[in-house]
């Protein structure tokens, strides 16, 4: 019999009045790995008002007495990090040595995030460095805390990007709602299971977890949030953005991250570094590269360089480390199929794969890929990569900033002048040259644009995006 999870409620693990539970099944095996709590409207209104009582206190404390809980939280991932990472394996199917270190690194991210926190000071004006303005002036600005955070993250990076809401929001000052993706929910709780034990005051946390049907809109709308943080699908996101009205948002939402390669690129390295940025965790991450579009000059030895290195790759179970792993559930590789489907038949060129196995897609390239089929713009979050034959920099270009999406791109080649050139014209948040497409480090700006988000997030942005500036102003008289 598999275990029914509680939810965190004002420092009490409760089961919810509801009488209702949600089943998670396991991507690989399809068995239920556990239940976690349907809560109740009348639950996320006593969460918040809760959340609120306990704000107003936390935020009287000095960011030193803040930082001592958090530290303790760090040491009880770190003592949990197995059991935790045993979870996020069964849970959403990422290989058990990769969600090991995705506990790791997010110690490192609240570590971080504390020292970032200590460190950031206020600033001071003086009246008369504006002409005709009086010395007998000056204004203090501070950053004060918005009050409760809404955090929901989503499922394939269940811990790391939860507490890269959590962290910065409780250190600057706030409390948190949190809403974990409901695939990714049991590692929610295991990851709040260790911020319980550090001794955090009660209700400053609040996790909910439920239906978006009866509790979605209703977090999202309450007038007791002031602060959204966001991470998903874009139609989501255009969803809460509808829903939360003058609520500031930080959202960060898909991704069609392409991969140019000029003429003149090492082609062997960059092989190497598209496929580990294409396919790793099955492409289940936002920030995957999700086309190439290649210099026809180079593009039949790029080709047979990916072929022979997805074809390396390994296949199979989380369990076992695979590289490929079966996608979250069968909805996605559904999807991730029919964009295959159309692209083929369209005469795409199948160069390796398209064979599936329930949730399981094997990595699939494909070649020739043009601008009249759906694997050309639209994000599958899964294994499947598009080779585009491009003409030139300009056309490169042109079909990189066609995308609905402008979250992160990578341009390789020799000529630096060249990939800062392509780089300045190219729209998206962030830019990698010589590089993979890839989230980290955690302390960088990430930021996406258009369809792919707003705001910006990175530990220093995410404490600014979840605080305001306040101005105390000093007349001095003589």
């Amino acid at each position: 019999m598999t275990k029914t999870y509680t939810f965190l409620l004002n420092g009490e693990w409760r089961e919810s009045g509801s009488n209702e539970t949600i089943s998670i099944p396991c991507p690989y095996t399809q068995e239920e790995i556990g239940k976690v709590q349907a809560i109740t409207r009348d639950e996320v209104d006593e969460a918040i008002k809760g959340a609120e009582a306990a704000q107003k206190a936390w935020a009287t404390l000095s960011i030193r007495d803040r930082a001592s809980y958090l530290y303790k939280w760090i040491d009880e991932l770190l003592a949990m990090k197995e059991e935790i990472a045993e979870v996020i394996m069964k849970e959403v199917g990422k290989g058990y040595n990769d969600a090991v270190k995705e506990v790791e690194r997010t110690a490192d991210l609240v570590r971080y995030a504390i020292e970032e926190g200590v460190h950031m000071n206020g600033e001071s004006m003086l009246g008369d460095s504006f002409p005709g303005g009086s010395k007998s002036k000056m204004a203090m600005i501070s950053r004060v805390p918005l009050g409760v955070i809404l955090a929901i993250s989503p499922f394939n990076y269940p811990v790391n990007l939860a507490a890269a809401k959590i962290a910065p929001a409780l250190l600057a000052g706030n409390a948190v709602i949190f809403k974990p993706a409901t695939q990714g929910a049991i590692s929610g709780v295991k990851m709040i299971e260790a911020l319980h034990k550090a001794g955090l005051p009660s209700g400053l946390l609040n996790l909910v977890t439920g239906r978006g049907s009866v509790i979605g809109d209703y977090l999202v709308e309450h007038k007791g949030i002031d602060m959204i943080s966001f991470t998903g699908g874009t139609e989501t996101g255009y969803h809460i953005a509808s829903k939360a009205k003058m609520v500031p948002l930080v959202m960060e939402l898909g991704g069609k991250d392409p991969a140019i390669v000029r003429e003149d690129a090492d082609l062997s390295f960059v092989a190497n570094q598209i496929i580990s940025g294409a396919y790793s965790y099955s492409g289940q991450r936002c920030t995957a590269i999700k086309r190439v579009l290649v210099n026809e000059n180079v593009a039949d030895e790029l080709v047979t360089l990916l072929k022979t290195e997805v074809e390396k790759l390994s296949v199979g179970s989380p369990e076992e480390n695979k590289t490929i792993v079966p996608l979250i559930d069968t909805k996605s590789a559904d999807f991730v199929q029919g964009l295959i489907d159309d692209a083929l038949t369209q005469h795409a060129t199948l160069v390796t794969g398209n064979k599936r196995e329930g949730n399981l897609i094997y990595p699939t390239l494909l070649d020739n890929v043009t601008t009249d089929m759906r694997v050309a713009w639209e994000e599958p979050f899964g294994p499947v990569l598009p080779i585009i034959r491009v003409k030139s920099d300009e056309e490169a270009i042109e079909i990189a900033n066609k995308s609905d999406f402008g979250l992160q791109a990578s341009v390789f080649t020799k000529d630096i002048n060249k990939a800062f050139s392509i780089a300045n014209k190219i729209e998206t948040g962030s830019v990698q040259i010589n590089g993979r497409t890839e989230r980290g480090p955690d302390h960088f700006p990430f930021i996406g644009i258009k369809a792919s988000g707003m705001g910006a997030q990175g530990i220093r942005r995410s404490i600014e995006s979840m605080t305001r500036e306040k101005v105390t102003i000093v007349n001095i008289t003589e």
